[in-house]
């Protein structure tokens, strides 16, 4: 079993219980078969252009190779997705030559961003790296709480301050003690924030530039967190987290709770982020470090659903 298949498994049940209908007792692949292909595509919240993207180059391939079988149809597919989601090249999820590295961590609330900073750190700690975590999160109490829990858990250093503090100051202090005490790696917690609160969304400007006067070249990562099960609307505050602060790559969240795994190959072709790690579950080791080729064989595996 895959690493992501129990993650995927209800969008590879859904993908494939549209498609086989269509594909019953067929040789080749007809517009019948098409057309239920992006359908299945589409209820797995590829997007449209993606989708439209994939059943033209399908299409295309169709022509060419002679499709035969099922099991051919998925493996195009399968290649397909691949190709759209780049190079094989392995993710490298933290670059430990820099230190501190420094990820600040965003995206809107409820979409399980405090608990994966708190699994980063059990992570990381594991590893045997040093890790210092910043409640910048000021506006919600719970939020500080949580961290202050995971932090405990995982050996790491927190640095907070009361409720309603700058979060630009507690950011600004979190990386002066991660240089203080040798920190390898600095993960800072930002307030979750609706895409259309211009004000919380300048705020990133200013962490940023705080973060600077300490380490010039940090943050050396903005991670922003989308959670898989919201569908379209995680394109929607991927295009505008993108329009408000240099993302830099992705963790996808929920996974296992949604039928709806095909949202991570439609933002990756359209915004071009880089997804670092996958949520697949509660456990402190459900956060996995993402690879694309065991993704894609695990988000269309047929023998699933036989």
């Amino acid at each position: 079993m895959g690493i992501f298949a129990n993650g995927v498994k209800k969008t590879n049940l859904n993908f494939f219980q549209k498609l086989g209908r269509a594909i019953t007792g067929k040789s080749q692949v007809d517009e019948d078969v098409l057309d239920a292909l992006e359908e299945a595509l589409l209820s797995s919240d590829m997007g449209v252009d993606t989708t439209l993207k994939l059943i033209e180059n399908i299409e295309d391939r169709v022509e060419k190779d002679k499709y035969v079988d099922m099991e051919e149809l998925v493996a195009l597919i399968r290649d397909e997705i691949a190709n759209l989601m780049g190079p094989d090249q392995a993710v490298q999820p933290f670059d430990f030559s820099k230190k501190p590295y420094v990820m600040l961590v965003v995206g809107v609330n409820g979409v399980g961003k405090t608990t994966t900073i708190g699994k980063l750190a059990a992570m990381l700690t594991e590893q045997g790296k040093k890790v210092t975590i910043g409640a910048a999160d000021t506006f919600r109490a719970a939020a500080v709480e949580q961290l202050t829990v995971w932090a405990e858990r995982a050996g790491a250093d927190i640095v907070k301050q009361p409720m309603g503090a700058d979060p630009a100051s507690v950011a600004f202090d979190t990386v002066k003690s991660a240089v203080a005490k040798g920190s390898d790696v600095v993960l800072i917690d930002t307030a979750g924030r609706l895409h259309n609160r211009v004000d919380l969304m300048n705020e990133l400007t200013k962490i940023r530039n705080v973060i600077k006067r300490v380490v010039p070249e940090a943050p050396h990562e903005v991670l922003l967190v989308l959670d898989a099960s919201t569908g379209q609307n995680a394109f929607i505050q991927a295009r505008e987290f993108s329009k408000a602060t240099d993302v830099t790559a992705l963790a996808v969240t929920k996974l296992d709770g949604s039928a709806k795994g095909g949202v991570v190959v439609g933002i990756v072709d359209s915004f071009k982020f880089p997804i670092k790690f996958l949520g697949i579950g509660e456990g402190v080791e459900d956060l996995k470090v993402f690879d694309k080729k065991e993704f894609v064989e695990d988000l269309f595996k047929l023998e699933d659903i036989r």
